[in-house]
């Protein structure tokens, strides 16, 4: 009698545990991330938007850059801002944007420096105490995705 409870447990277990493959298998895939370091800080995030493969549309990229909720970052003026992104995204190429415009040639390094002051010098086109950066995956005119965060000058 115990070994038919048993047996039955096994296969409900084993029924449960197809059912929630299944499950997980119709959901997307996740996005590659990017991450963002200043001193012992860092944030990740997977992309704002995102086509594996597919150019993103103009209206796509700028919804992006306006969507909220965005992860965000303190940076010293003084400290260095480093890059991190998946393989994935570097060997298609990569441009970090600032406020929307290219503040990078493109790059198919996983990994990639900025001085912090950047970020808040006008003459880069920031303004205030707080900056939208982006990271673009692909070419500049197709551009497959967008991983977007928010630098907040650390006074």
């Amino acid at each position: 009698m115990q070994s038919v409870v048993r047996r039955r447990r096994a296969v409900a277990a084993a029924g449960a545990v197809s059912a929630g493959l299944l499950v997980l298998s119709a959901c997307d895939k996740p996005s590659p991330m990017s991450t963002i370091t200043v001193g012992s800080s860092s944030v990740s995030s997977e992309a704002t938007c995102y086509h594996e493969g597919d150019a993103l549309t103009a209206e796509e990229r700028s919804g992006c850059l306006k969507e909220e909720g965005i992860k965000s970052i303190s940076v010293d003026p003084d400290e260095t801002v480093r890059f991190g992104v998946d393989p994935k995204i570097a060997d298609k190429g990569w441009t970090i944007l600032m406020n929307g415009q290219p503040l990078t040639d493109s790059s198919t390094k996983t990994y990639r420096t900025i001085p912090g002051s950047v970020f808040f010098n006008a003459q880069y086109g920031a303004q205030g105490n707080s900056t939208l950066v982006s990271i673009m995956g692909g070419k500049q005119e197709a551009p497959t995705g967008l991983w977007s965060f928010r630098l907040k000058k650390d006074a």
